[in-house]
């Protein structure tokens, strides 16, 4: 014998007294044991109470109580009940009722709506009268459609995919296992974004609510093994990435069999690449082809970023000494052209803190080396040189034009005034020093945005060179 539902458990509330006794009587000689009014609450505090205490199931509101302010209600009491059913009744307007989701209801479905919940288990609902009712034929049936159109969608999206140049073209060792990571990547966008805008798409256009069908939607509670299922996939998926990701980034630090070093130094706005090996110094780095380079990477003022797309590596530049030098491994596997970009916002100029890449074969790399390991016998020469290779043009112009600094450009010899109001003229003495020790003087109506240590790397004879090459500028 089926054990027979029990009785809903209904709180009343309102502090008007007429509303309350009358419709506690209306409620019990309507559904007689299928009712247990567990209380009438006066204001909103004793609603709280009454809840906490008596756990009802459904809470019937005076909608024209001002001593329950609906905003606040709905607040503090509906949101925090999700289970609970809840009805504000009016006696100005008997036509209207508003559930707890505040949409209006003529009188005739809140009637059918009464009539529903008594007699459902507290563990399932009732479907609502004109609600549709879908069997497990029928779903499965949806969800097979769905399933392929999903299929479809993600075949058709990765086939998109596959034909824009999403990233530019790989030019390293290193992004190989990168643009594999990548593509996976991006194949499994291309299934979340089916599988959601599909979903989305069928449940409109075949469960739209049909004209003239003013019926309440199923009542709903969850279903627990969805939602842990839905929890578990992607935990898992974020697992294997992760592990994924952790494999990847181990390849593109795999050492090569033959190695050249490179200190690569970011200040603002330049960079500068020295080879030990040669005792070269340059702007530009240059690369043999299919040999791996380990790059020494670190800044003289704020934080910058190597990074050429082209190689898909990229690492931080960190001001500071030895201990924050950070490596990076590139194995270049195309001849060309490059660019290399700082990749962290580091001052007005970032935009243009670029520098050239070059990979060459073997042979010209060794031609390049033998060249520019012999220096020039003019001074002014070799001074041009340091000028591009300590990357002063980036503040110093040498025609005039103003930067971050005073041009080179007729500086020698010239009358040259302070902040502090003092003045000198622009001998070798004072050219040194500044270079040395750029805030010992800060010439007027320019910042002190020259680092201090801008000229650490530079031997005296080199700093002799740059004087020179200044003074050739009149």
């Amino acid at each position: 014998m089926q054990k027979p539902p029990r009785p809903q458990r209904v709180l009343i509330a309102s502090s008007h007294p007429l509303f309350a006794q009358g419709l506690r009587s209306l409620l019990l000689a309507r559904y007689q044991r299928q009712v247990e009014i567990v209380g009438v609450a006066t204001n909103l505090e004793e609603a709280l109470v009454a809840l906490e205490r008596q756990q009802p199931d459904l809470i019937i509101v005076d909608y024209d109580d001002q001593v329950f302010n609906r905003e606040e209600f709905l607040a503090r009491f509906v949101e925090s009940a999700r289970k609970l059913r809840v009805v504000l009744i009016s006696l100005q307007n008997p036509e209207e009722a508003i559930v707890y989701d505040r949409r209006t209801l003529a009188a005739a479905q809140i009637e059918h709506w009464l009539e529903e919940w008594p007699v459902a288990e507290p563990s399932r609902t009732a479907p609502t009268p004109g609600a549709v009712e879908i069997s497990g034929r029928r779903a499965m049936k949806h969800l097979v459609i769905a399933g392929i159109l999903v299929i479809l969608v993600t075949a058709l999206l990765i086939a998109g995919l596959e034909r824009v140049r999403l990233l530019p073209e790989a030019a390293a060792l290193q992004a190989v296992p990168i643009d594999w990571m990548f593509g996976l990547e991006f194949k499994v966008i291309a299934f979340l974004f089916a599988l959601i805008v599909v979903f989305m798409v069928y449940s409109i256009l075949v469960f739209r609510r049909k004209p003239g069908d003013t019926s309440d939607a199923r009542h709903i509670e969850g279903n627990p093994k969805l939602e842990v299922t839905w929890t578990l996939i992607p935990l898992i998926t974020v697992l294997a990435f992760s592990f994924l990701g952790a494999r990847t980034l181990a390849e593109t630090q795999a050492v090569g069999d033959k190695v050249i070093e490179v200190n690569v130094t970011g200040a603002q706005w330049a960079w500068r690449f020295e080879y030990p090996d040669w005792g070269i110094v340059t702007n530009e780095l240059r690369l043999p082809v299919n040999t791996q380079a380990l790059l020494h990477l670190s800044s003289l003022d704020v934080i910058h970023s190597f990074w050429v797309p082209e190689f898909r590596v990229k690492q931080d530049a960190l001001p500071g000494d030895e201990r924050f030098v950070r490596d990076l491994r590139i194995t270049p596997t195309k001849i060309g052209q490059y660019k290399v970009r700082c990749a962290e916002m580091c001052g007005l100029q970032h935009a243009f803190m670029e520098a050239a890449v070059i990979v060459m074969s073997q042979a010209d790399f060794d031609a390049w080396v033998a060249t520019e390991s012999g220096l020039s016998a003019d001074p002014v020469a070799r001074g041009q040189k340091w000028y591009q290779t300590y990357a002063c043009y980036t503040c110093h112009t040498t025609d005039g034009s103003v930067k971050v600094g005073p041009s080179f450009k007729g500086l020698y010899g010239s009358t040259v005034k302070f902040t502090d109001g003092t003045s000198t003229t622009a001998d070798e003495a004072y050219l040194f020093e500044s270079i040395r020790n750029p805030a010992a003087k800060i010439v007027e109506g320019f910042p002190p945005a020259m680092p201090p240590n801008i000229a650490e790397k530079m031997s005296d004879d080199q700093v002799r060179d740059v004087i020179e090459f200044i003074k050739s500028l009149k």
